[in-house]
């Protein structure tokens, strides 16, 4: 489950995906003509739309080159320090700008993903870990048997963050 918003031209006629279930014309079999509701079927998720709205508010009381700047520093930091690590593989380049999202791939060497996701979340530092729905993309990196370890800073995170991120890496391979 999940809510994204959808950007068309004005008057752009879509096919739909799912019909039946709206609220505004719920005895017809068909969907109404009529958008938003042609491509709502079922219940809208309003937590969800509710979530996207904070998002867009914080993101434009913050500023998109504001929150790019944060971001752009936490994982240039952090891309500093594990990679003086001897035992860290980075596979991800040096993020500079001016087209870098702020996502870092690696594995600690002899260790699988899986396990580095697990250490971390004991220290209560949320990663993601395995193929991330790209089997391809880890065949041509090499990790397809030991999928990737994927960490991405966000504006809400800190400098210190990245520092306590390092040194639980540096603790975990010294093992």
């Amino acid at each position: 489950m999940g809510t994204g918003i959808l950007v068309t031209p004005h008057g752009a006629s879509l096919a739909t995906l799912i019909e039946g279930g709206t609220g505004t014309a719920s005895i017809s079999l068909d969907q109404p003509e009529t958008m938003p509701d042609r491509l709502e079927s079922g219940t809208v998720n309003v937590p969800g739309i509710a979530g996207i709205r904070a998002g867009i508010r914080f993101v434009k009381s913050k500023g998109i080159e504001r929150i790019y700047r944060h971001e752009l520093g936490l994982v240039q930091a952090l891309y500093r320090s594990l990679s003086q690590m001897e035992a860290i593989q980075l596979y991800t380049p040096e993020p500079v700008e001016p087209y870098f999202a702020p996502v870092l791939s690696f594995n600690v060497k002899d260790v699988s993903s899986e396990t580095v996701a697990q250490k971390l979340n004991t220290a209560g530092i949320a990663v993601r870990a395995g193929l991330h729905c790209a089997p391809r993309a880890h065949e041509s990196f090499g990790t397809l048997e030991q999928g990737a370890v994927r960490v991405c800073p966000s504006a809400f995170n800190n400098m210190n963050e990245i520092r306590v991120f390092s040194n639980t890496i540096m603790k975990f391979h010294r093992k």
